[in-house]
């Protein structure tokens, strides 16, 4: 890239040289995105304990390494390393305190590798508490961190975000609020159902469809489930 550009520049070139997740979503019946990156980076040596963020600082040059190895073996999109990336979640590691630098230096990786074709999509993970009533995470908090983090990424330079694990609809309704009010960037939102047909809170596929489409998402999915 030339020295000479500014980020921002930078990005507005990369982003007029490829297509939008709509265009591509139109185009084809199939696209294919990277995966499995905390297990990824388990194989390249991150210990057990240590959030993948972390590496953004500590070790960037394999978190793009592994950006890079799924961009040669032909993905649309990569996610950034950002699942565990909401200051809530961050408030319990080394990074607590720098939700917007941690969502930022992501999204940078993330584009130096995907050039100019490959798409960076913003991840956002569940925070790792429990809402209310069941646990301490209340719906103006869950939006407004949600909102912090979709701000951040959209700063950056993502073309679109996808929440992706949630299993509990108090906490993802409140995420998607406040992600739409942070960012117009297109949604995908995402829900494990690791306990047959429903999430461990006991959400089914036809409960999180009926609670998540009238947000008008881009897509909706499962991931990281048994079923």
């Amino acid at each position: 890239t030339p020295g000479w550009m500014s980020s921002e520049e930078e990005i507005a070139m990369s982003s007029a040289t490829r297509p939008t997740f709509s265009e591509l979503l139109g185009a084809r019946s199939v696209l294919l995105a990277d995966g499995a990156t905390g297990t990824n980076y388990q194989d390249k040596g991150l210990g057990l304990g240590v959030a993948p963020e972390e590496w953004l600082f500590d070790a960037p040059e394999l978190v793009l390494e592994l950006h890079r190895e799924f961009v040669a073996a032909g993905v649309d999109l990569i996610l950034t390393d950002t699942f565990g990336a909401t200051s809530i979640r961050l408030g319990d590691s080394p990074l607590a305190g720098r939700a917007r630098e941690v969502n930022l230096r992501a999204v940078e990786i993330a584009r130096e590798a995907a050039g100019a074709a490959v798409l960076v999509a913003g991840s956002l993970g569940p925070t790792g508490q429990l809402a209310e009533p069941l646990g301490p995470l209340g719906p103006d908090e869950c939006a407004a961190a949600y909102a912090e983090q979709a701000a951040a990424l959209a700063e950056g330079g993502v073309d679109l975000l996808v929440m992706e694990t949630f299993f509990a609809l108090e906490e993802a309704v409140p995420a998607i609020r406040g992600i739409q009010s942070a960012s117009d960037l297109p949604l995908v939102v995402s829900f494990s159902f690791d306990r047959g047909t429903h999430t461990m809170m006991g959400v089914s596929p036809l409960d999180f469809v009926n609670a998540v489409a009238p947000f008008g998402v881009a897509a909706l999915g499962a991931n990281c489930g048994r079923s």
